[in-house]
């Protein structure tokens, strides 16, 4: 169905579709098709595919240097009590090689450094 020479990223609502296929060609002076996939795509669609974004629990996009709030209690291995909802988190670090979708790289005051979801934290 698709070829091998398409690489497809998921997106905040749809599938960002880039084509390295030789057989693409232009639409218009925005879009390109691919003869071997037939998928279509803009060019808004390839410079987005290529930026690492960030969401938090409501959908918003995350930056470094963000303020954060956590938005539920998160149970720490190791540790008495958990990190309580409502705490706050100043000036994140959004790192793309975080592992199990944890993206965020943050000091929490009183527990230290922790990485987060973006699932669990809401923009200050």
């Amino acid at each position: 169905m698709f070829s091998a020479g398409c690489l497809y990223i998921k997106g905040l609502s749809s599938l960002y579709i880039h084509c390295s296929s030789e057989y693409t060609y232009e639409l218009s002076d925005t879009s390109f098709g691919c003869s071997e996939c037939g998928n279509e795509f803009t060019l808004e669609e390839i410079e987005a595919a290529g930026k690492f974004i960030v969401l938090d629990s409501l959908g918003n996009e995350l930056e470094t240097g963000d303020d954060l709030v956590i938005v539920q209690d998160l149970p720490v291995k190791g540790m008495p009590k958990p990190i309580k909802q409502g705490t706050k988190v100043k000036n994140i670090r959004i790192n793309p090689e975080g592992k199990n979708e944890h993206f965020i790289d943050s000091k929490i005051p009183g527990f230290g450094a922790i990485a987060l979801k973006g699932s669990v934290v809401k923009k200050a």
